[in-house]
């Protein structure tokens, strides 16, 4: 089911490489789960499947968070800031968040 959104993305402010970060919260528990970045398109993905879309920096590709490892994150809300240059994605996910196998990819506490 696609999601309803508020306003265009062309309000939304990217940045010099067409990107917004995006802040991942669990729904429920309130948890930050993870940030990744977007582009118009991988939000309009991501807003069509109801399954978080992101643009991987390092690889120029899209992903589907769980594709490769089953742990998808279903979209329950998406809230942008007041300067509209960043997201928080409230999600069910499945399973763990992080690539090192923790639930939240901010488990270390700096000294």
């Amino acid at each position: 089911m696609a999601l309803k959104s508020k306003i265009r993305l062309s309000e939304l402010t990217f940045d010099q490489n067409g990107l917004i970060p995006a802040i991942i919260q669990d729904y429920k528990t309130k948890e930050v789960l993870m940030v990744a970045y977007m582009n118009k398109e991988s939000l309009r993905r991501t807003l069509l499947s109801g399954k978080t879309c992101f643009w991987s920096r390092s690889r120029k590709e899209y992903w589907v968070k769980g594709m490769t490892s089953g742990h998808y994150q279903f979209v329950k809300s998406i809230y942008y800031d007041c300067d509209k240059d960043a997201l928080l994605i409230k999600v069910r996910q499945v399973g763990v968040a992080c690539h090192t196998g923790k639930r939240s990819c901010f488990y270390r506490r700096l000294a």
